[in-house]
């Protein structure tokens, strides 16, 4: 269950190891390092203290060795060129720390790692497209997933390549402290606030796409009524275009049908007025469009992972602090 930090910093290890992507490793530097007085320490190391090469530009010089594992709350193995086997160390490093509870998580190629440390055997992952099938290939108990942007496993993540590692890692930021700090520190980083992943517990929740288009007008209409009723027609006369051509423009901005995005819509801003606002279930469901208060806990359980009074106490400031823990997204 995600919980918030009480007076102690998640601490985040980021590591490096030889011929690592430079933008595979700046990602995690950005998003954690870079957060003056944020819930996040972030300390990078790799094998052994000294130069690490780094793949197209000079080497980058790390303090740390692997002892500095032993006291990470999350571990991120960002990619490397042409990645090779671990050493051992780093192997037995890696399955120390997912045994001692550490969050494990991966940045493209960097799946190869966590799989070589067993820390992938049976569960769902995926790293760069282009190289999903040399991981399937050698770790055939990996159940490799080529087309999605990251996989939430619980205590194991990975993702593709390059901006979706920056997805994942606002994905660890919305899973630790929900969909405000995420979204501010995605504007922060002049990014889209969330992309979804995998399908997992507290997945994101897309609102608005990558690509506009000519929908943004209708977009950001639909988002100003989600307290109304709508319909694939009233979208489509929205639009001033057919029911058919929404539907197939939708499909490519968005890949999803009108209603599922128009509920994913529906259940972000739920999200969000459950952390911030002190408003009913019934209020939040009316005003988010989902119906009874029946139907919206059976909704947003089954598509967020915890009834809607469970996600308020975690997330909301006011009731949050009866359920903070020292370690955040465990």
């Amino acid at each position: 269950m995600p919980g918030r930090i009480s007076g102690v910093s998640h601490h985040v290890v980021v590591l490096v190891l030889p011929n690592v992507l430079a933008l595979d490793l700046g990602i995690p530097l950005q998003v954690f390092g870079s957060w003056q007085d944020g819930p996040y320490r972030l300390t990078v190391c790799a094998e052994r203290p000294g130069p690490v090469p780094v793949h197209g530009g000079p080497a980058v010089s790390v303090e740390y060795g692997l002892d500095c594992l032993e006291s990470a709350d999350t571990v991120i193995v960002p990619g490397q060129a042409d990645p090779g086997p671990p050493s051992v160390a780093v192997r037995d490093a890696l399955a120390a720390s997912a045994a001692r509870g550490a969050r494990m998580v991966s940045i493209c190629t960097g799946a190869f790692v966590l799989a070589a440390a067993g820390l992938l055997d049976g569960r769902r992952a995926t790293t760069h497209w282009q190289q999903a099938a040399s991981l399937a290939g050698q770790y055939p108990r990996v159940r490799v997933e080529p087309k999605v942007l990251y996989v939430d496993e619980g205590e194991v993540l990975t993702s593709a390549g390059v901006a979706a590692g920056l997805d994942l890692c606002l994905h660890l930021i919305r899973r630790d402290f929900g969909a405000r700090a995420a979204n501010q520190r995605a504007r922060m980083l002049v990014t889209a606030p969330h992309r979804a992943g995998g399908q997992a517990q507290y997945i994101d929740l897309p609102v608005r796409p990558e690509r506009s288009g000519g929908l943004t007008l209708l977009y950001e209409w639909a988002l100003l009524n989600l307290h109304q009723p709508l319909t694939v027609d009233q979208l489509a006369q929205q639009a001033g275009m057919s029911r058919r051509t929404l539907i197939r423009r939708f499909n490519a901005e968005t890949g999803r049908p009108p209603m599922r995005w128009l509920l994913e819509a529906r259940l972000s801003h739920a999200r969000e007025l459950l952390e911030f606002t002190d408003l009913t279930v019934e209020g939040v469901a009316r005003r988010c469009g989902l119906g009874t208060p029946a139907n919206f806990r059976t909704l947003f359980k089954e598509h967020v992972g915890v009834p809607p009074s469970v996600y308020r106490d975690t997330f909301h400031p006011a009731t949050g602090s009866r359920h903070r823990t020292s370690t955040a997204g465990r």
